[in-house]
């Protein structure tokens, strides 16, 4: 009866299961929108003018915009993203004088510059001795030095190889490529520790690069590593969002969680402690119940698979403790404790013994009434309860039950723990 409810219990809990996994697929398909409840796929040439303006007014009051600012408004994983949109951006901000920067300058901070170009220049002028102090595999080591080794661009040079790879030319757009592959470096170096290795950052942001090259406009009067860098963040930045994670989180809500990170940091340097749910709340205008759906979705998912030693012979498996299965020890002790049953059971006669095996369920795990085991050695009920009184009082002598009191103290000690 009881096996039978479990079976039941657990199939009705597989069921729901199914259906509350069907129901947060359907729910977060129809969600796929920003903070501000639009659509992250399909945004009209209106929508795409006041995003450009709006950040056009923060480049005026700034003197210049981040990357992070662009993202913001133009996340990885919109639709719209193509060279017509990247060149619209540009155009603006070249005509307004607005610098683009990596990170907003901060004093006292050597690595960061206020001018956009003086930072592409800085970035592309590096060489394979910047990344010794990153822990890399010799492949990478040998794949630095030998980007190192290639010359940079003259900027008519630079101008003279994309006229011709727009033509198509295939020698200027591989030449093109490799005098630009340190930018993907420096660019990819910044997102390790994001759940990619820095090999696949690298592999990402040159897919990025390569279609900076097939996209870029050279008549535009741009410098071509300034264009080639949105391409090559964005590529990486959708690649984290898309392979990173063992579950994959939908890359607006990426965004959401990177701003919620920045507040908190921001509320830990000025105050030297974590904000509490209420606090963020307040700080970026959302209810106390959307923070902590936020904060669920930015927790890393591990494989259980995951290897936790150099050897990868061990996995994170292989020490989570499963609730639903026996541990060893209790399983061990019920093992002696049964061969200390049927030790003790083998001092009765074969009857007293069959009869206690039968009443208690010893045989097939169902106990039987005293009317069932009267009727298997066909004798009255009363006779089989005084066979069975008679047995259970020679079990209980000191010599007998002793080691069974032990062996049971043990295995409600482990129980409870």
């Amino acid at each position: 009866m009881e096996k039978q409810k479990k079976k039941t219990t657990s199939k009705t809990a597989v069921i729901e299961e199914n259906i509350k996994s069907l129901a947060e697929k359907i729910v977060v398909e129809e969600s796929e929108t920003d903070d501000n409840g639009e659509s992250n796929v399909l945004i009209n040439k209106e929508e795409i003018d006041k995003r450009i303006k709006k950040l056009l007014r923060q480049g005026k009051k700034k003197g210049f915009i981040t990357y992070e600012d662009i993202d913001s408004a133009f996340p990885p994983d919109y639709e719209g993203f193509d060279s017509t949109l990247v060149e619209s951006i540009y155009e603006e901000f070249e005509k307004n004088k607005i610098n683009i920067v990596e990170k907003e300058p901060v004093e006292e901070d050597d690595d960061i510059e206020n001018e956009g170009g003086e930072e592409l220049v800085s970035i592309l002028e590096t060489t394979p001795e910047m990344y010794d102090n990153i822990s890399l595999k010799d492949p990478i080591k040998m794949y630095l030095k030998e980007i190192g080794k290639i010359s940079l661009l003259t900027p008519s040079r630079e101008r003279e190889l994309a006229r011709r790879a727009q033509k198509g030319e295939p020698k200027a757009k591989e030449e093109l490529i490799t005098a630009n592959l340190r930018l993907v470096v420096s660019i990819a170096k910044r997102y390790i520790g994001r759940g990619l290795t820095f090999l696949d950052l690298i592999q990402e942001g040159n897919i990025g690069l390569i279609k900076a090259v097939e996209k870029f406009d050279w008549k535009k009067g741009y410098k071509f590593s300034t264009y080639a860098t949105w391409w090559i963040r964005q590529a990486i930045t959708r690649a984290i969002a898309d392979q990173a994670r063992t579950i994959r989180v939908p890359v607006h809500m990426v965004e959401t969680i990177n701003k919620l990170n920045k507040v908190i940091r921001e509320h830990l340097q000025d105050f030297g402690e974590y904000p509490t749910i209420e606090e963020l709340g307040k700080l970026t205008g959302k209810t106390p119940e959307k923070i902590e759906e936020i904060l669920a979705a930015s927790k890393e998912t591990v494989s259980l698979e995951s290897p936790i030693s150099g050897d990868e012979e061990s996995t994170m498996g292989d020490f989570i403790h499963d609730d639903s299965m026996e541990q060893p020890e209790e399983a061990a002790m019920k093992m002696l404790l049964r061969e200390q049953i049927d030790q003790i059971l083998d001092t009765l006669s074969p009857r007293e013994a069959m009869v206690l095996k039968m009443r208690y369920g010893l045989l097939d795990g169902k106990t039987k009434t005293l009317e069932e085991v009267g009727q298997f050695f066909n004798v009255t009920r009363e006779r089989i309860r005084q066979i069975e009184v008679k047995a259970l009082r020679k079990l209980r002598h000191p010599s007998r039950s002793k080691q069974l009191k032990a062996l049971l103290g043990m295995l409600n000690t482990s129980k409870r723990d």
